[in-house]
Parts: C-alpha cells; sequence; structure tokens
C-alpha cells in the first residue's frame, strides 16, 4: 500500500474537466475505491491500497459525470504481494513479548546498517505495520498483561529506538501499550527514553518525551486512517486522494 500508480489514458478518453475519474479494486473479501488526481489530460495518478492478503485482484478505471451514469472505462487486474518489509512487521507483531525473539532482534544492532538503509528500514516497516490486521487485543508489551513495570524485559519499543526507527516508534505510541513500555527497563537498565538519549536521536527523544509531540514531519505527505465498523477512509495528504475500503 500507499505506492504511486500512474494511469495513463487512451486519445479517446481524454475527456472534459469535470469528468471523475476512480479506480475500484475487487478483492476476495475487501474492496477498495480509490479517487484520483489529474496530473495532464492523458494522465491520472493515485494511491495503491493496503490489501489484507496476497492475491490477484480486479481492478477496475471508472469515470463519473454529474447527470449521468458511471461508466467503466476499463479493467485489468491487479497482483498484490508480499515483501521482505510485510514479513519483518508480521514478525515483530508476533513477537511482541517474545523475549527469546526479541533478543534475536538486537544482532541488527551490532551490524549497524547505513542511516540510508535504516531509512527506507523504517518507511517500509512502519508502512507493512500499518496495513497489518492486528487482532483487537495486540499489545505493544506482549499479551501477558499481568507483568508490571518493575519486570525487566525487552519490547518492541527497545527494538525501535535501538536502531533509530522514528516513523515506527510513532506508530508503536498510539498502539495499546506504546505509552506504557516507555518506563520499561531491560535487563541492561535501560528505557526506550534513555536509550534515545544515549544515542543522540534528539528527534526521537523530543518524540518520546514531549507532551503533545506531534508525528514525525517525514510521514507528513503520507495517509491518515479512520475507521468506522467494517469501513475505513484514508486520505493521502501528498496527493489529495482518498480511499475507501470496505470488507465484501
Amino acid at each position: 500500500g500507499d505506492s504511486v500508480i500512474t494511469v495513463q489514458l487512451s486519445e479517446e478518453d481524454k475527456v472534459e474537466d469535470d469528468v471523475v475519474f476512480y479506480l475500484v479494486f475487487t478483492g476476495s473479501t475487501v474492496q477498495h475505491c480509490t479517487s484520483t488526481r489529474k496530473i495532464n489530460p492523458g494522465s491520472l495518478e493515485t494511491i495503491s491500497p493496503g490489501h489484507d492478503c496476497c492475491e490477484t485482484v480486479k481492478v477496475a478505471l471508472c469515470a463519473s459525470r454529474e447527470g449521468h451514469p458511471v461508466l467503466v472505462v476499463a479493467e485489468d487486474s491487479f497482483q498484490f504481494v508480499q515483501d521482505e518489509a510485510y514479513d519483518a512487521a508480521q514478525f515483530l507483531a508476533t513477537c511482541a513479548g517474545n523475549q527469546q525473539a526479541l533478543n534475536f532482534t538486537r544482532f541488527l544492532d551490532r551490524s549497524r546498517p547505513p542511516a540510508a538503509d535504516v531509512d527506507f528500514l523504517d518507511e517500509k516497516v512502519a508502512l507493512a505495520f500499518r496495513h497489518l490486521k492486528l487482532p483487537a487485543e495486540w499489545n505493544v508489551l506482549g499479551a501477558d498483561q499481568s507483568l508490571t513495570e518493575n519486570v525487566p524485559r525487552e519490547t518492541l519499543m527497545h527494538f525501535a529506538v535501538r536502531l533509530g526507527l522514528l516513523r515506527l516508534t510513532w506508530f508503536l505510541l498510539q498502539q495499546p501499550g506504546g505509552r506504557g513500555a516507555l518506563s520499561i527497563h531491560n535487563n541492561e537498565g535501560a528505557t526506550p527514553v534513555s536509550l534515545a538519549l544515549e544515542r543522540g536521536y534528539q528527534k526521537l527523544h523530543q518524540l518520546l518525551t514531549e507532551e503533545g509531540a506531534r508525528e514525525p514531519d517525514s510521514w507528513s505527505t503520507l495517509s491518515h486512517t479512520v475507521h468506522s465498523g467494517d469501513y475505513s477512509v484514508k486520505h493521502h495528504r501528498g496527493l489529495g486522494v482518498f480511499l475507501l475500503t470496505a470488507e465484501a
């Protein structure tokens, strides 16, 4: 999800400005409808939806004009694939609270990937996390809610902060248990807040400590989603397009 899709119109489809184009993606259990923006008379742009599974779906380009019936201009197939970022997000989501798995992730810290790789990892994994269907009871601290703040342990928040993953940290802060994780010490006595300070991650430290801290600027062009029952509406600020998702 959240990749840019370009639609090239044929000569006969280049029509007046009052015609609105949108794409409809029909999967096995979920349907998406995206608005588009016109780049020029022959090209449209929109954002790919985050889908609930890997499959080939039917996509239809539709045209709407006030006072006229909706016209299906073209149809094709569109394939959703599972990439490494999605695998990583699924792994991290399932190992919340699993100390053996979380300690295993610390080898990434020892390899210290270049800053550009970290930024790429941060963006892709955070986006994948946003598209995961997390269980209603999912918690950043794991399933065992009987543990108190005084029990030293590694958390997903430690992992995100240790690598300097600004977007993933912001996402986790919005989830159940996210704020609670900030005061938990690991076996070395470090909290996510102290880790950010120790490593000189100034923006990350501000995000964790400032009351009312806003989402990172690096996400200012990404999408904002509102859920309502079986429906969700997403606004992609960068392109100004909207996406409606409904469970079939």
